[in-house]
C-alpha cells in the first residue's frame, strides 16, 4: 500500500468511521449530482462556484481539494463504507485511476435543467455527466479488451448515487433577477418538470448498465443560511416558500422510485428521505441556533472567503458556509443512508441492504 492510502486509513481512523476490511461490497460507485458531491470537477472550470482553496478542505488530508465543506463529504463516506480504500476520483482528474473502481462526475451549481447556475459559469449539468459517463464506460471497455459483455455485468454490480436538484431551485427558480422559471411555472408545475426531466435521465442511465440506484432528496432548501437570509419572513428560521417547494420535489421523487421499481423488476431504487434524517441530527437540531451559524466568513456569494480562519470547533457547527454542510453532518447523513436505524429513513431499503442483492 503507498504512503498516499496509509494516510487516507489514518484519517478514517481518527474520524470515527468504521473501517470494513477486504474487498469493496460493490465492484464500481459511480457519483452523479452538485457541490453536495463535487470533488474536484469545478477546479478548473470557468466559474465563480469552486472550493479549491482555504479553508474549505482544513480538515482534510490533503487540504482543499474542490470539496465544498471542511473535510468529507457525504459520498465520500459512503464510499468508505462500502469497502474502499481510496475515495472515487473526479471525472475531471481521472487519470491514473481504476476507473473501474468509479468516477465522481458532480459538478457544484449544476442541476437537472441545464441553465441551472449558469449565472455564476460554467458547470457540468446532469445531462453532460451522463455523455461523461458514456465516455468512461468507452474508457473500461478498452481496458478489458473490448469485451463489452464483461463491461455489462460489472456495471449491474455497481452502485449509482444520485444526489442532485437543490440547485434548480435556489440557483434556479428563486433567482428571479437571472431565471424566468418562476414567471413559466407555480412551484409545484417547475417541481414536476424537473421529476420528469431527471426520470428521462435516470432512464438513460439504467440504459448505460445501471441497476442500482441511490436517490438523494432535497434538504429542507428553505432552511439552509442563504435562503433564511434571500426568502426569510419575520425573522423566521426557515423558508416557508422554499421549503414547500422542496417538498412537493421529494413527494414527487419518491413516488418516482417507487414507479422505476415497478418499471424496472430487475433493478432497485432506493429514495433517500433526507428531510427525515436531518431531523434527527443534533447540529441540524441544536437550541442555541447553529443551524444559521455557519462556521466559516462568508462573502456576497456566500461561500467561505479565501484564506479566512473557520470555527475551531466545527464539529458544533451544522453549516461550513452559507449552504454546505460541515463534514460532522455529512458523516450522519451517510451512515443513516448506509445501514439506517429507521425505515422511513431509506425506501424500500438501505444501501447495505441494496448492495446485498
Amino acid at each position: 500500500m503507498g504512503c498516499e492510502s496509509k494516510l487516507w486509513l489514518v484519517f478514517l481512523l481518527m474520524s470515527g468511521v468504521t473501517i470494513v476490511v477486504g474487498e469493496p461490497q460493490v465492484p464500481c460507485l459511480f457519483i452523479f449530482g452538485d457541490s453536495l458531491s463535487d470533488s474536484g470537477n469545478n477546479n478548473k472550470l470557468s466559474t465563480d462556484c469552486k472550493a479549491n482553496y482555504f479553508p474549505y478542505g482544513i480538515d482534510f488530508p490533503d487540504g482543499p481539494t474542490g470539496r465544498y465543506t471542511n473535510g468529507l463529504t457525504i459520498a465520500d463516506f459512503i464510499t468508505q463504507l462500502l469497502g474502499f480504500d481510496h475515495l472515487i476520483p473526479p471525472y475531471a482528474n481521472y487519470g491514473g485511476y481504476d476507473i473501474k473502481e468509479g468516477v465522481n462526475y458532480a459538478s457544484g451549481s449544476a442541476g437537472i435543467r441545464y441553465d441551472t447556475g449558469k449565472h455564476l459559469g460554467d458547470n457540468v449539468e446532469l445531462e453532460k455527466q451522463l455523455q461523461n459517463h458514456k465516455v468512461i464506460i468507452s474508457e473500461i471497455t478498452k481496458q478489458v479488451g473490448g469485451r463489452v459483455e464483461n463491461v455489462e455485468e460489472r456495471l449491474k454490480k455497481c452502485l449509482y448515487y444520485v444526489n442532485v436538484g437543490s440547485n434548480d431551485f435556489i440557483n434556479n427558480y428563486f433567482l428571479p433577477q437571472h431565471y424566468r422559471s418562476s414567471e413559466k411555472y407555480s412551484p409545484e408545475e417547475f417541481g414536476a418538470e424537473l421529476v420528469k426531466q431527471y426520470s428521462q435521465h435516470l432512464k438513460a442511465l439504467h440504459q448505460l448498465g445501471a441497476s442500482k440506484f441511490v436517490l438523494v432528496g432535497l434538504h429542507l432548501l428553505g432552511c439552509i443560511p442563504h435562503e433564511i437570509i434571500t426568502h426569510g419572513k419575520n425573522h423566521s428560521l426557515c423558508a416557508t416558500e422554499v421549503n414547500n417547494a422542496s417538498r412537493m420535489f421529494n413527494n414527487k421523487l419518491e413516488a418516482l422510485s417507487q414507479q422505476l421499481n415497478k418499471q424496472f423488476s430487475h433493478s432497485n431504487f432506493i429514495y433517500v428521505n433526507t428531510p427525515l434524517m436531518a431531523s434527527h441530527i443534533p447540529q441540524l437540531n441544536h437550541p442555541r441556533g447553529n443551524q444559521i451559524v455557519t462556521c466559516c466568513e462568508v462573502g456576497s456569494n456566500g461561500q467561505c472567503k479565501e484564506e479566512h480562519e473557520p470555527c475551531r470547533d466545527r464539529s458544533l457547527h451544522a453549516f461550513f458556509d452559507d449552504f454546505h454542510p460541515t463534514e460532522i453532518v455529512n458523516r450522519f447523513f451517510a451512515r443513516y443512508s448506509y445501514h439506517s436505524p429507521s425505515k422511513s429513513y431509506t425506501l424500500p431499503m438501505d444501501i447495505s441492504q441494496l448492495v446485498r442483492l
